[in-house]
Parts: structure tokens; C-alpha cells; sequence
């Protein structure tokens, strides 16, 4: 046979090599208290000499680090600098599209991205959808925290510090009749927002507009964007609510996961406030009109 024939052969050892060390790493990012090496090479399924190989050329690059007095085997500080560039490059927007362009065909609502600035919401995107009335927002618009969806979603994770400087530097100003005007409604309407997961803008920002709202959390568990679908009190009516609900924070949840980030642990819903799902998920008139002021 010719020589050439078994010219792939390092290649493909190179590979499986890679592979292995990548199992190695995926391996002790589990280990919080580091890793013998008969241990760690009985759970990658690898020899322990080939382990040993495998360890000391990562060890080189300090993308492992073993501890010679105890004889462990843990991640290294390369691993910590390489996984940070994932921080730097990570794009909101760019994870959050593609959840919200699911998240429209599986409301059939209109869907807003949006973060909060110098205390109020400010959107980052929108997908419209297709019904002939529909709400829309332009990015760069900005609503108020305490009556808009995005917004009591964002006040609801807050700190009762950061919520007192919200209300001492921008009030509850009243844009309808349903606007909540009192420190004590507000309070209350964001503990249930925390319950159940989610946000809800009851014609609080415009009239005729409903909205439900959703956060999208970093690693860190903190809050830092929140999603949303608005439309009018034609569609979205009362035994809707809890389904759209249900479909904002998954898709939130989906946007948090592909940041890296972890959605804080909920208090447990008790039988008043339990997500029930009740009649279908579309239906109501479809005239034609754009609505604005959505939040």
C-alpha cells in the first residue's frame, strides 16, 4: 500500500487526543475540591498513563493545576482567562434574536428586549408580529419602571434600596387609570411578579395595551435584560394570561441559559397564585390598528 494511505493516521490521533483533554477539563470544572489522578482517569475512561500525558501538557499551558501536597489534579487559570473572553464576547442581542423571533410565532404577539437606564426601561429590540394590530416601540424608546411590564420585571429583582432611589428619583407619575400611584400597591404587585415568575402590564402604561414580561439573568444571577410580548386587551384577555406567561419566562430562561446564567431560585407558588392553563393560547378579533406605548 502506499505511503500515503496512512498519512491521516496523526491527524486523527491528534483529535482524539483533543477530545480527551477537553474531556479532562469538562471533567474537573465538576471537581470543586480537585481530582486524583487514579480517579480522574477511572472517569474519563482513560488510562492513567494516558491521563498523566494528557494532564501535563495542559499543565503547561496552566489550564490545569496540580497540587503536589495533596496530590489533586484542578482547572487552571488559563481556563478561567479563555472561559472570561466568553464575558466579553457574548452578545445580548445576538442570543436574545433568535428566542424572540420563537418567541413571536409561538405568541403571535409583538416581542421587546429591554434593560434598564438611569431608572427606566430602555429597548434594545423588537420583533413585530404578524396580526394587523399589533403595539410597537422603536429601540432606543424608554418607558417607566413602575408601570411597564420590562419595567416592574426589572424593580422586581431589585434590592429595597435600589427600589427607594427608583421611586425618590422618578415617583409613580399616573399615565392611565390603572397606573399603580402607591408605594404599597407597587410592593405588592412585584412580590406577586417574583411568585409567579413574570411581569404584567394591566393597560398600566397605555390604554387598551397588555403586556408580560420576563428577566434574563447573567452568571452571576443578576438581572440584566427583560423580555417581553405586548398586544391588545382584544387578544390577550384574562384566561390568556398564564399561558403567555408560561411562554415568556421559558424563552427568558432559554436567553439566560445561552448567556451562561443562572435564574435565581423562586419561592414556591402557593395555590392562589398557581399557573393554570386555561382555554386556548390565540384567538380574538384582529383589526386593523398599531398601538403604541407597549411596554
Amino acid at each position: 500500500m502506499p505511503k500515503t494511505a496512512s498519512t491521516p493516521a496523526p491527524r486523527i490521533e491528534q483529535v482524539q487526543s483533543l477530545v480527551r483533554a477537553l474531556g479532562i477539563l469538562n471533567r474537573l470544572a465538576t471537581a470543586d475540591e480537585g481530582v486524583t489522578l487514579t480517579e480522574l482517569s477511572q472517569q474519563v475512561g482513560l488510562s492513567a498513563s494516558t491521563a498523566h500525558r494528557l494532564l501535563t501538557t495542559l499543565e503547561q499551558e496552566r489550564y490545569v493545576h496540580f497540587d503536589g501536597e495533596r496530590r489533586l489534579w484542578s482547572v487552571g487559570v488559563q481556563a478561567f482567562v479563555s472561559g472570561n473572553a466568553f464575558l466579553k464576547t457574548r452578545s445580548l442581542l445576538g442570543a436574545a434574536r433568535p428566542h424572540m423571533r420563537a418567541l413571536m410565532e409561538e405568541s403571535e404577539e409583538t416581542v421587546n428586549l429591554a434593560v434598564e437606564d438611569q431608572y427606566e426601561a430602555i429597548y434594545l429590540s423588537q420583533v413585530e408580529c404578524r396580526q394587523m394590530m399589533r403595539a410597537f416601540a422603536r429601540p432606543g424608546g424608554r418607558v417607566p419602571l413602575h408601570c411597564s411590564s420590562v419595567g416592574k420585571a426589572l424593580l422586581s429583582a431589585m434590592p429595597d434600596s435600589a427600589l427607594a432611589k427608583v421611586l425618590h428619583q422618578r415617583g409613580l407619575p399616573k399615565l392611565t387609570v390603572k397606573t399603580i400611584h402607591t408605594t404599597a400597591t407597587l410592593r405588592t404587585d412585584l412580590a406577586a411578579t417574583r411568585a409567579r415568575g413574570y411581569a404584567i402590564d394591566d393597560e398600566e402604561h397605555a390604554v387598551g395595551l397588555r403586556c408580560i414580561a420576563a428577566l434574563i439573568f447573567n452568571e452571576n444571577q443578576d438581572p440584566i435584560a427583560a423580555v417581553s410580548v405586548s398586544g391588545p386587551m382584544a387578544r390577550i384577555a384574562d384566561a390568556r394570561i398564564p399561558l403567555l406567561g408560561e411562554l415568556v419566562r421559558s424563552r427568558a430562561d432559554a436567553i439566560t441559559a445561552q448567556l451562561g446564567g443562572r435564574r435565581p431560585e423562586a419561592p414556591p407558588l402557593d395555590s392562589a397564585g398557581a399557573v393554570t392553563r386555561r382555554r386556548a393560547l390565540h384567538g380574538g378579533p384582529r383589526p386593523h390598528s398599531v398601538i403604541s406605548g407597549i411596554s
